[in-house]
Parts: structure tokens; sequence; C-alpha cells
């Protein structure tokens, strides 16, 4: 079958070994100095490891190979005596689909809600014209879908003055996503950008994607990445 699976560019891989402790699914091993796929069996596509690979020789493309076993990967994770957490498992979640309860929140007399500071529209990266004149010169975040629902100031405290470009590296398409970014990048010249992702391995995808961007559009401004913890 034709499906996604991780590629890495051993040039560029100095066997730091990040993304064999992101691979919820044990995909991943250093061999040899080289980070290598174990089984193409063991690796469901989904690039947890790709934001944590800081020379960025981690790739996903679609190509044929078997697919993705979760009972294998179960007998897999079992031999290594470590605890099946894949997104696939009966009743087991990747990192980011843990449940976890993060109240009770201390009470208090109710805020005044404080006024958007979103000065455009739209803001789904996906939708955005790079040649959009808010983009131009501007200082620039992208942000996680996750983010504005976890930081209670998110408006006050990073919208205001900034173009805001809204992506999921998970859920989206994070190809299409780097594309566009090289595009804004390359046409805006923006003056800055701010990534703000979720804590969560698979969010690093965010990060990744901007850096991929950078080196092909040949930009030179500021970047800054801001990690915001699930409980905000």
């Amino acid at each position: 079958m034709i499906r996604d699976l991780i590629v890495i560019d051993e040039a560029k891989c100095d066997g730091c070994g990040q993304c064999v402790t992101a691979c919820a699914e044990g995909a991943l091993a250093v061999v040899d100095g080289k980070a290598r796929l174990v089984s193409e069996v063991y690796c469901d596509g989904l690039g947890a490891c790709l934001g944590h690979c800081p020379q960025g020789a981690i790739t996903v493309v679609k190509r044929e190979a078997p697919d993705f076993d979760q009972a294998a990967v179960d007998v897999h994770l079992a031999k290594q005596k470590k605890p099946a957490i894949s997104l696939h498992s009966q009743g087991h979640a990747c990192p980011s689909t843990q449940m976890r309860t993060l109240g009770p929140r201390a009470a208090g007399a109710p805020a005044k809600a404080a006024p958007s500071q979103l000065g455009h529209w739209p803001i789904q990266l996906a939708l955005i014209n790079p040649a959009a004149p808010f983009l131009a010169g501007a200082d620039l975040l992208l942000t996680a879908h996750c983010v504005p629902v976890a930081l209670p100031d998110f408006h006050a405290r990073w919208v205001g003055g900034r173009g805001v470009l809204l992506a999921c590296p998970k859920l989206d398409d994070l190809a299409r996503h780097t594309a566009k970014l090289t595009a804004i990048l390359a046409q805006g010249r923006p003056a800055s950008l701010t990534i703000m992702r979720m804590e969560v391995p698979c969010c690093g995808g965010l990060a990744f994607a901007a850096k991929q961007a950078v080196e092909a559009s040949g930009w030179t401004g500021r970047i800054d990445v801001v990690t915001v913890p699930v409980a905000g």
C-alpha cells in the first residue's frame, strides 16, 4: 500500500538519538552512529519524531510500504520493556492524546472579557495569501491550534500587533504548511517569527516546518520558539 513513512537522510544525521526517544512505537534506533528505521511496520507515519531532530534529517514521504502493525509494535515494546503509548493502541494514547485532569482551578470573581487583539483574517495558514499586505515586514506569530485554548492571556500577551498564522503539525498537511510558510517568508520578508507550540512531542513538527521554510526561503529574521505546557 502507499502510505506516509519517515525517511532519514544519513548525510545529515549525527546520531544524537533524540528521534529515538521521541518515537512512542520504538520504530527508530541508532545503529553504527546513525538513526535507522527498525521496521516499516512499526512506523505509523505521523511524524512525532520530526521536531526532535536538530539536524532536520527526517522527512515524511508517501511510498509503498507494509501497513502499520500495532500488534507487532506491542510485542516489540514489550521486548524492550517499554509501555505501549501509541495513538493506535487499545487503552493507550500518544502524549498528545493522553487524558489528564488539570483542575480544579482556583475560584474567583468573573473576569471582564478583554477585547480581541486580532488584526486580520484569515488566520489558518492554509488559507493565507503569501502576498497579503498584513504579512509584509510584520512580526509573525505561528501558533499551534491548542495554544490559544491553553493560554488564558493569549490575546493580551501574544496577538497584539502580530500577524497570526494558525496550524496543526499533527493533523494538517505539514509539507503543504512548509511550502506556504516558505512563500510567506520569501515574499513578505517579515521582521520576526514567533513559533508557539504545545509541550507534546508531535507539536515539535511546527518548529521543524519553520526551520525548513527558513532554509528554503533564505529569510534571515529573528525566530523565537515558545513551548506551552498543557496546563497553560
